[in-house]
């Protein structure tokens, strides 16, 4: 339940500080003095978006901080998504901070928002997650959504408590859907793969008979370089030879005659002893060089034929590459990777696994839109006798309310359509709710609905926001006696401008707007008990004018059971 908010710079609410009892509260006050805006901030700081104008006028940061004590479900959500109690129990006394929760927000005139659970950041995901487990709020503009399928069908499984089974039925068919689009898929497959697969047959056939290997193109160009200029190779190292060893002015035969001169002089000067060595060193690497150049000439002989060969071979190779507009060097490449894709290909999807995995599918969802159908079924029956009975309070004698369950076809909200409809007399066709019910009866319908379903919801915490508009006397006290009656077992809250609904509540908030010294309107609230809660009940019955007519009609109001 909520235990405490608090808002700062909200709108018109510049410095607001509230605690809350658990029973049926009820709030009040002018329109426009902002009893709705203690509604906005308290989803506000549950995630809702809103936009950078929410902060107050010539302030910079707007701030609502909200405490709560946690259902089994709320503890189970903080626990598992990872929050901690710290600074959860600021504000409560020092009770147990386990069972409580601190949400904060922020938000800056530039928009910029930021959101704490317990005192950690949190994501506007997570307020929302965490909000949907503490709190119900029941708008005034709900009643309409009443005409629409999608909302009528919600409101039977909150009613029957069927939201889990719902939500497994639309998982269900998603996961339905999915393996029957990876049947289709695999079908519209085979047919594009068969082409390529065709392709794939013939550029094999080609590059097996040609079998290229990884670095073949490197090696037959050098090869093709090499024999093409084998005349001028085998000429250069001839002559090579013959300048170094085998001419009559040879390197090697000078270099010893040099190297013999000098060897004499150096017993003349030492200094010399370091170029005899260093041609002597000389000699060793020209001797190592003939000898290799006598090896080379030896076995280097112009072979056309060889040539040849590998002409055509590099012509095969070009050929290939231009045919499947591949580069040369890469053609083995090509050659393994279509291998696997054709093994692939003619491997495919296991078809027959698919279709397989898609009737399991469909199955396991047809299982679980049965239960959904029987839990429906069940819930349908309920919801008619209990709206029916509040129709007989809420001054619709006679009036009969039926939820009716029309066969569809399949889709993630299950294998039927709910339908509201309603009678005006006890024996009548109970026809659609669109076409029968005027614009009052469909705003107690509402009511009555919204109640029932709230008496069904596990959310501790429900807000009624002006859910009463357009009904009066004896039906407001029915209204606020169904409300009080509900805050029994739940924390109620409800904005409400009837004075038989305020004087039904637990405790009394009254809304006023005022102007701060500079003019600027702000909205201030407090809570209201004896005598400031007659002067308040008597304003709602009388307007601007509190007369003592009104006071002890507004005392007879506040002392009725």
């Amino acid at each position: 339940m909520l235990l405490a908010l608090s808002i700062r710079d909200f709108v018109i609410v510049d410095l607001l500080d509230l605690e809350f009892t658990d029973g049926f509260t009820v709030l009040t006050g002018e329109t426009g003095a902002g009893k709705s805006i203690l509604i906005d901030a308290l989803q506000f700081v549950l995630g809702e978006r809103t936009q950078s104008d929410a902060v107050r006028e010539g302030m910079a940061r707007a701030e609502v901080t909200a405490e709560f004590r946690c259902s089994s479900e709320a503890r189970e959500w903080l626990a598992r998504s990872g929050f901690d109690a710290d600074g959860a129990s600021a504000g409560n006394g020092g009770s147990d901070p386990a069972v409580h929760v601190l949400a904060r927000r922020t938000l800056e005139s530039s928009g910029r928002s930021r959101c704490f659970l317990n005192g950690s950041p949190a994501t506007l995901g997570q307020l929302r997650e965490l909000g949907e487990l503490l709190l119900d709020v029941h708008g005034q503009h709900e009643h309409q959504s009443l005409l629409r399928a999608t909302a009528q069908q919600q409101l039977l499984d909150t009613h029957g408590g069927l939201q889990e089974a719902a939500r497994a039925t639309a998982a269900a068919h998603a996961a339905w859907r999915s393996a029957a689009r990876a049947v289709a898929d695999s079908e519209a497959a085979r047919e594009q793969s068969a082409a390529q697969a065709d392709r794939l047959r013939m550029l094999l056939q080609d590059l097996e008979a040609l079998a290229p290997a990884r670095g073949e193109w490197e090696r037959v160009e050098a090869e093709q370089r090499r024999l093409a200029h084998g005349a001028a190779l085998l000429e250069g190292t001839r002559q090579a030879l013959d300048d170094i060893a085998d001419a009559d002015d040879a390197l090697e035969p000078r270099l010893a005659k040099i190297q013999s001169r000098l060897s004499a002089l150096r017993t003349y000067d030492p200094r010399l002893a370091g170029i005899v060595d260093a041609l002597g060193h000389a000699q060793i690497q020209l001797d190592e060089a003939a000898r290799e150049l006598k090896q080379y000439v030896a076995g280097s002989e112009t072979d056309s034929g060889l040539l040849a060969q590998i002409d055509e071979r590099i012509s095969a190779l070009h050929a290939a590459a231009r045919k499947w507009r591949w580069p040369p060097a890469e053609l083995a490449d090509l050659l393994e990777s279509s291998q696997l894709e054709l093994a692939r290909l003619a491997q495919g999807d296991d078809l027959a696994a698919l279709r397989a995995e898609q009737a399991r599918a469909e199955q396991d969802y047809r299982a679980r839109a049965a239960v959904l159908s029987k839990g429906r079924a069940e819930a349908a029956l309920n919801m008619g006798r209990e709206v029916t009975r509040a129709m007989q309070d809420l001054a619709m004698t006679g009036g009969r309310f039926e939820v009716r369950l029309a066969a569809a076809e399949p889709t993630a909200a299950g294998l039927e359509r709910a339908e509201f409809l309603v009678s005006a007399h006890e024996s009548g066709t109970a026809r659609p709710l669109a076409k029968v019910a005027s614009g009052g009866e469909l705003s107690r319908i509402g009511l009555a609905i919204s109640v029932i379903a709230a008496s069904a919801n596990p959310v501790p915490t429900l807000i009624f926001d002006e859910v009463d508009s357009g009904i009066g006397g004896q039906v407001a006290a029915t209204v606020g006696r169904l409300l009080h009656e509900l805050g029994r077992a739940r924390q109620v809250f409800c904005v409400t401008h009837l004075p038989q609904v305020a004087s039904c509540g637990d405790q009394h908030l009254t809304v006023r707007k005022t102007a701060l010294a500079d003019g600027q309107p702000v909205s201030r609230a407090q809570a209201l008990s004896g005598s400031a809660r007659v002067q308040e009940i008597a304003r709602m019955l009388g307007g601007s004018e509190i007369t003592p007519l009104t006071q002890r009609h507004a005392r007879q109001m506040l002392a009725r059971p």
